[in-house]
């Protein structure tokens, strides 16, 4: 075999590598694969985690950034990156961008992250997206309302379903549920960006706004009294999920509209709060349409 023979042969070999490498990656932004665990160059027990102003979030991953830097509501402060990061970022031109680029390792961004994020070697600096008020969601056909849901990565898991199926917004308690973070960020993989999440200090009084506002609440519950297929009433649906252990708290179950379970036919009769989440929300969208504003 010549030279011009393994130089082609290399250059192949090249190409189809960056493509296969492509694929993969596209995949893990859209949550098809698992990301796989990076080795751990120092213990959470080495890292303190950086004093942040009240108005600094930190957002890290691929898709995440992306999605926070095509929002126009997102007000970017910093990008820190590796230089192979920012390849498969696909920004464009660094100068043209409003926002400082600063090329960092990715041991730099472990030390305001911690050595358990997987931020892709990408992080960016920014403030926290606009509040938003209930009375705008006057337009919305389906909300979902979490009752003291306090895992980041399920309620990131909610909002990709959430936007999914074409809810208007996600509202939640002030209290005992995650603000917006890097954490809540990555495990929405770009949905935090697309839907309004919004946090309300008194649930229960929310509750009552969506229902003069024209929604159906539907609390779900495992023992609810009939499936959330027959409990349909609304030309506007709010569904209300609770906790990951204690589910729906007393005053929420006595404030909803209606009390609605899963019907399930196996042995298992609940399931984490973001599988539920989905499948109603499936449940609801098939609802609506069918029904006419």
């Amino acid at each position: 075999m010549s030279k011009n023979d393994n130089k082609d042969k290399s250059a192949r070999d090249t190409h189809y590598a960056t493509l296969r490498r492509q694929v993969r990656d596209a995949k893990r932004e859209r949550g098809e694969i698992p990301t796989p665990q990076q080795k751990k160059r120092r213990s959470n027990a080495d890292w303190t985690p950086p004093q942040l102003a009240p108005e600094q979030v930190f957002l890290y991953g691929l898709h995440t950034v992306r999605a926070a830097i095509e929002n126009p509501q997102r007000k970017l402060i910093k990008l820190s990156v590796t230089q192979n990061a920012l390849a498969r970022l696909e920004i464009g031109h660094t100068e043209a961008l409003p926002f400082p680029v600063e090329i960092v390792s990715p041991q730099e961004i472990d030390r305001v992250l911690g050595p358990e994020a997987i931020h892709q070697g990408v992080m960016l600096e920014t403030r926290p997206l606009p509040v938003r008020r209930l009375d705008a969601l006057k337009d919305s056909r389906l909300l979902l309302v979490l009752d003291q849901v306090t895992d980041p990565h399920n309620v990131g898991a909610i909002m990709r379903s959430a936007v999914a199926f074409d809810a208007g917004a996600i509202i939640t308690t002030q209290r005992h549920s995650p603000t917006e973070s890097g954490v809540l960020a990555k495990s929405a993989s770009g949905a935090l960006e697309l839907i309004p999440y919004i946090q309300v200090t008194n649930l229960a009084d929310a509750l009552g706004e969506l229902h003069r506002l024209g929604f159906q609440t539907i609390g779900l519950d495992s023992e609810g009294p009939a499936p959330i297929e027959g409990t349909f009433s609304g030309e506007r649906v709010a569904l209300v999920l609770g906790s990951e252990g204690k589910g729906l708290r007393q005053k929420t179950r006595e404030t909803v509209s209606a009390l609605a379970r899963l019907d399930m036919p196996g042995a298992i009769k609940s399931l984490n709060v973001s599988n539920a989440a989905a499948i109603a929300l499936y449940a609801t969208r098939q609802h609506l349409r069918n029904t006419a504003v």
